[in-house]
């Protein structure tokens, strides 16, 4: 069954602590446990995710119901994903994250959730293979970059458009290499596009070459295809089988 939000979700931190480490400078002896809590969740999170495989990783709303069109289109989109034979990648959630992860399990795909622990008992969906709990956004955030080739900005709010210009940036200043992005739903980006060109591209804040990087479109086929472009042509993606490995950082799945 599809996962049930709650209408508090997301509202709050759950824990005082959490809210205090952002709230200025804090004891010594305070920031170096939170220093070292930080430095765990990370190592906790190359563990898990290591041998995932390659991923295409899907940020999406966690307000769109099953019965939403969004929410069809999404998980249409994490079965191309699948039948291309990379792993689906999201934050884990309910909507539209949930959409993309049962995609992938309609396809018989890997799929992958990057949950963040949030209030009111909240859990991951349930069609992931493997999830992996964050306590931090920034922790998050690096995890669903690290092991993809591409992404998919499907219709979403502050957290999407969060991730979605994080990569942005990230593609922009060089830190990661171009890879490439895309935007499912015309309708829902036409407006920020328009923003982007106009003021943000005609006053030189972005350069033309930072709006290129974009795919828009309504077909999942398409950005799927896309994206397996990018990946085994630039980036030297092959299709090989996999042997199974064993490592330091090997976690079964």
């Amino acid at each position: 069954m599809p996962t049930e939000l709650s209408p508090l979700w997301g509202k709050a931190s759950p824990s005082r602590e959490e809210r205090l480490f952002l709230e200025g400078p804090q004891s010594r002896s305070f920031e170096l446990a939170k220093a070292f809590k930080i430095f765990r969740e990370l190592i906790r999170g190359f563990r898990q995710l290591h041998f995932v495989g390659p991923c295409i990783t899907v940020f999406g709303s966690a307000r769109f119901p099953e019965t939403h069109p969004y929410y069809a289109l999404t998980r249409q989109l994490g079965a191309a994903i699948a039948q291309a034979q990379f792993t689906v990648m999201t934050g884990g959630g309910p909507g539209l994250m949930e959409a993309a992860n049962r995609g992938a399990k309609d396809a018989n795909g890997v799929s992958i959730g990057c949950n963040i622990v949030l209030p009111h008992e909240y859990k991951p969906n349930p069609w992931v293979d493997k999830w992996v709990d964050f306590h931090y956004f920034f922790v998050r955030k690096l995890m669903l970059v690290k092991y993809s080739y591409g992404f998919v900005a499907t219709p979403g709010g502050y957290g999407t458009l969060d991730e979605l210009f994080e990569v942005a940036t990230l593609i922009q200043t060089g830190k990661i290499e171009n890879f490439p992005v895309v935007l499912l739903g015309t309708d829902y980006w036409t407006k920020l596009l328009a923003f982007l060109r106009e003021p943000c591209l005609t006053t030189a804040a972005i350069d033309p070459q930072d709006l290129d990087q974009f795919l828009v479109t309504d077909s999942p086929k398409e950005a799927v295809a896309f994206i397996q472009k990018a990946a085994t042509a630039r980036f030297g993606l092959k299709y090989v089988k996999r042997r199974p490995r064993r490592f330091l950082f090997e976690q079964g799945i």
